[in-house]
C-alpha cells in the first residue's frame, strides 16, 4: 500500500504494523514515491551477511586450500630521466 507522507506521519503505528505483517510500505510526497518502511527482518535480509572479510575467508569452502604465492624477481625496466 502507498501512504502520503502526512497520512503516514499521522498513522505511523499502523504503517509500521503493516510493514511487519504485509510487507514494505511506500511513502509518497506530492505523488512521488520517496521512502519505504520495512520490517526489521526485511531490512536484515536486505543487508545480507555483514561479517568481516577475514570471517568470510575463514569459513570459505576453500579455506584449507594452499594458495601458491610466487613473486616475480623482475625489477622492471630502466627509465632514463
Amino acid at each position: 500500500m502507498g501512504w502520503q507522507l502526512q497520512e503516514a506521519k499521522n498513522k505511523l503505528s499502523l504503517v509500521v504494523q503493516e510493514a511487519n505483517t504485509t510487507g514494505p510500505q511506500i511513502i509518497t510526497v506530492r505523488g512521488k514515491e520517496t521512502a519505504v518502511v520495512l520490517s526489521f527482518e526485511a531490512y536484515q535480509k536486505l543487508l545480507g551477511n555483514t561479517g568481516s572479510l577475514v570471517d568470510f575467508l575463514r569459513t570459505s569452502p576453500w579455506s584449507d586450500e594452499e594458495i601458491p604465492i610466487v613473486r616475480s624477481k623482475d625489477l622492471g625496466r630502466t627509465i632514463d630521466l
